[in-house]
């Protein structure tokens, strides 16, 4: 069996924690090609910013936890001035408290159509789907996690949000990543023909379709909640959304692969992409440039330079606030947005430099208010 091939586009060194990894899957079954992208970074299992191409196999921690976890986007029909005063700006951030929960929703909701008739592999993630998917279906989630108003070139006023499956995509990668065969870093792989491999696509893509369909019901009511406070519309035919944590199959050098796809967005030619930076810098709306070399694919936002743990220990309160100058957010929580701080992640524009092959920007973004659950 020959080497899997590495190629790599970066916005600075690879850092020095990455290569351990890298190494475990260069000795994973069935891996073909690794990509790594320019916003890499270590994570728990497979590092963020990675796309791992495998023949017959399926590797769930090549995915992740937060399966489904994505961006979503939408205009409105408004300038951002619409938010330049300290009212305006308070207003709606006490709205999101109440129409974007962080955490639980009051009362459980019902799924849309699709996702209620589906099924799950096990009866365990059944009970889920009528428990705490209900209960989550519509909540934001935490670290970084978001809802940001943001203005464009034009000053056309956008939201971004970013948020992914909950609770029942952690319970699908745990259930899931017991019934594999364990490798070196607990990556784990599942013969993608097999039972169990058919298994784990089943649930993946069931949590594919929940975290889209939560991050357009936080989208509906933003647009519910913007209209309320201000009579102002959203622009729906602007509405897109993409994920950057799932695997599919995919042609690649005349054979058919699963590409798996963790902290990474698909980039087929004219495909639109969301790459948002860190909080308080700038975010872009993309167009992929089909690159084959990158499987297609491209970063999906600035990467982190900092574990959270670090940003705590490095950041203080006051640091924070010079670098949120000029973005409304919720000065009662600063202390826990510290780890979320701009300094904790790469140079947003280097990153998107550093894959000019790979992605054409549309559309840059700044940030005007900012909402986080902690």
């Amino acid at each position: 069996m020959s080497t899997p091939d590495v190629k790599m586009w970066l916005a600075e060194p690879l850092p020095g924690s990455v290569n351990p990894i890298l190494q475990r899957l260069l000795k994973t079954d069935g891996v073909r090609h690794i990509r790594i992208m320019p916003d890499v970074h270590l994570a728990h299992e497979v590092c963020v910013g990675m796309v791992v191409a495998t023949a017959g196999t399926i590797l769930p921690g090549a995915v992740g936890s937060d399966i489904g976890c994505g961006m979503a986007a939408l205009a409105f029909d408004c300038d951002a001035g619409l938010l330049a005063s300290e009212a305006s700006a308070a207003r709606l951030l006490a709205g999101l408290y109440r129409r974007v929960p962080a955490n639980r929703q009051p009362e459980p909701r019902d799924l849309p159509r699709p996702l209620a008739r589906n099924t799950t592999s096990d009866p365990r993630l059944e009970t889920m789907k009528r428990r705490e998917a209900r209960i989550q279906f519509g909540t934001l989630g935490r670290g970084n996690h978001f809802v940001e108003f943001q203005r464009d070139e034009s000053d056309r006023m956008w939201l971004m949000l970013h948020s992914g499956s909950r609770a029942i995509g952690q319970a699908i990668y745990d259930l899931h990543l017991a019934r594999s065969t364990r490798t070196l870093g607990n990556i784990g792989v599942l013969d993608a023909a097999s039972e169990p491999g058919r298994a784990y696509l089943n649930d993946m893509a069931w949590a594919v379709q929940y975290a889209a369909a939560n991050r357009r019901a936080m989208a509906e009511a933003v647009a519910q909640l913007v209209a309320a406070l201000f009579e102002i519309a959203a622009d729906w035919p602007t509405y897109a959304d993409c994920s950057h944590n799932y695997v599919c199959g995919e042609p690649h050098f005349g054979t058919e692969l699963w590409v798996h796809r963790k902290g990474a967005i698909s980039a087929r030619e004219n495909e639109p992409g969301i790459i948002p930076g860190s909080m308080g810098t700038a975010s872009f709306h993309v167009e992929g440039r089909g690159e084959p070399e990158s499987l297609c694919s491209s970063s999906h936002g600035a990467g982190r330079r900092m574990s959270r743990s670090d940003a705590r220990r490095r950041i203080t309160t006051r640091q924070l606030s010079r670098q949120l100058d000029g973005l409304w957010y919720d000065h009662r929580i600063a202390a826990a947005l510290r780890e979320e701080a701009p300094r904790a992640y790469r140079d947003v524009d280097a990153v998107l430099r550093a894959q000019r092959d790979l992605t054409r920007i549309v559309r840059r973004l700044v940030p005007v208010l900012c909402y986080k659950g902690t």
